[in-house]
């Protein structure tokens, strides 16, 4: 089960004056991140970076949109290793090559913004930078699916066709999703998918695109916290995410 996830609902379209209200709470966000990216460091605590994170994004006037989610008990989630998503802040510190999945989302305004970014602490191992370097490329090529006129299977094929290209599993367990007014809204979408299928896209759409990719089978299980899901064999998992909005103009990513 993901405590995250909602049920399907019909797709939202957001107007102009809303999509410029995520706009600036999507520049928080990028820039609560910009923060971060310096000090996930060698033998930083994962609760610091949760202090840091939810004192920057107060400090802007923003709300942590995480914190007490559905009784989620922090500000961001923090997937060390072989999490994938959802790691609950618990003390742990960063050892050299670890890669980190740090997860965020801000409310400002009434609208929110959500993002995710896997990083290195110290030197990670090659195996770890080449699916990193996988997960965010698919990232890219679902964002420009994001179309008027295109399906939401035509970013879900995108993301999945990447990945399973470099001999990666494509978690299913847990997808992409609307946002606005709230965190999770219409329409799902899945990290897998065929292409011409699915919710068609218009302009005013908004979807938080986020490939969770593993090294192994994209099996997952959830972890006795009720939270952390970490891959089912133990390999390594990566997480980037973005906000992004269907425009006339193709694809703007919100967060980026």
């Amino acid at each position: 089960m993901n405590p995250f996830r909602r049920d399907p609902r019909p797709i939202m379209v957001k107007n102009a004056a809303e999509i410029a209200k995520m706009r600036t709470a999507g520049k928080m966000l990028r820039e609560v991140f910009e923060t971060l990216a310096e000090l996930v460091v060698v033998g930083v605590l994962d609760t610091d970076l949760d202090r840091l994170a939810r004192e920057r994004i107060e400090a802007m006037g923003a709300t942590p949109a995480f914190l007490g989610y559905r009784g989620y008990p922090a500000s961001i989630c923090c997937s060390i290793n072989g999490e994938v998503v959802h790691g609950v802040p618990s003390g742990r510190r960063l050892e050299g090559g670890d890669i980190a999945g740090i997860d965020i989302g801000l409310a400002y305004d009434g609208y929110l913004a959500d993002s995710a970014w896997t990083y290195a602490a110290g030197e990670a191992p090659g195996n770890a930078r080449r699916l990193m370097e996988t997960t965010r490329e698919a990232l890219r090529l679902g964002i420009d699916q994001m179309r008027e006129g295109r399906r939401v299977g035509d970013v879900s094929a995108a993301i999945q066709t990447c990945a399973e290209a470099a001999g990666y599993g494509v978690v299913t367990d847990y997808s992409g999703h609307g946002i606005g007014r709230e965190l999770h809204e219409g329409p799902e979408l899945p990290n897998v998918g065929k292409a011409g299928t699915g919710k068609r896209l218009r302009e005013g759409v908004v979807i938080a695109i986020e490939p969770m990719i593993n090294e192994g089978s994209g099996e997952t299980r959830v972890l006795g916290d009720g939270w952390t899901v970490v891959t089912a064999d133990g390999g390594l998992s990566a997480h980037f995410e973005h906000t992004v909005a269907v425009t006339r103009n193709g694809p703007e990513v919100l967060t980026l």
